[in-house]
């Protein structure tokens, strides 16, 4: 049996919005959750750019870092690269039920919207659609083109949920930090975890 609660693919591509994936990726590891993480090329140049990390070339390399800045345990964080098809997220006996993309690029998107599976992520997300399980996509773009949200209305209409990087207000950020919690907390609640990172509307406190 497991030492982790549970199993969740996230997946980084090359949207501006790093600093969601990050504070995503910390969540779950508290939250004691085993992370199956995937990432694109131009995600790596975004988390390089957005905050002045260099990822390693190599995923072992990679998931010692993420490791290391997020104090996960031993096997909590597996990376997996573009073309790693015997991975678990590969398959509907093996891959996890739950998937985020965050930051999502529009091009992420239309790949998953076509089915294209041309690399793991865009495998990994077909594979959750299939099995009927949970697929969230975090698309960070502005304005949205009528290609944009013709695909996230057919993604929608397949189970998935399209969740915006668009932050509200009504908790009186300070922060920046006060922003992308707001967001990560949404993601957090789709996916069942309990999270303080936001106070309820109309309770006042985090919970």
């Amino acid at each position: 049996m497991s030492e982790f609660s549970k199993t969740i693919t996230l997946a980084m591509t090359g949207a501006s919005g790093a600093p969601y994936a990050l504070r995503l990726l910390q969540c779950l590891i508290a939250a004691d959750v085993r992370v199956y993480l995937l990432m694109s090329s131009a995600a790596k140049v975004v988390l390089a750019t957005e905050s002045d990390i260099a990822v390693p070339a190599q995923t072992q390399g990679q998931a010692e870092l993420f490791s290391r800045m997020t104090g996960a345990k031993p096997g909590q964080i597996e990376v997996f690269g573009r073309e790693q098809w015997l991975s678990p997220v590969a398959s509907g006996s093996a891959a996890p039920k739950q998937m985020v993309i965050c930051p999502c690029s529009t091009g992420t998107l239309s790949a998953v919207a076509t089915g294209a599976s041309d690399n793991l992520i865009e495998r990994a997300a077909d594979v959750v659609i299939k099995e009927r399980g949970q697929l969230i996509l975090v698309p960070r773009e502005t304005p949205f083109s009528t290609i944009h949200l013709e695909n996230m209305l057919k993604l929608s209409q397949l189970g998935a949920t399209i969740l915006p990087a668009a932050p509200g207000f009504y908790h009186q950020p300070k922060t920046l930090d006060d922003l992308v919690d707001f967001i990560v907390a949404r993601i957090l609640d789709h996916l069942g975890l309990p999270q303080a990172l936001v106070p309820r509307w109309g309770y006042g406190e985090p919970g």
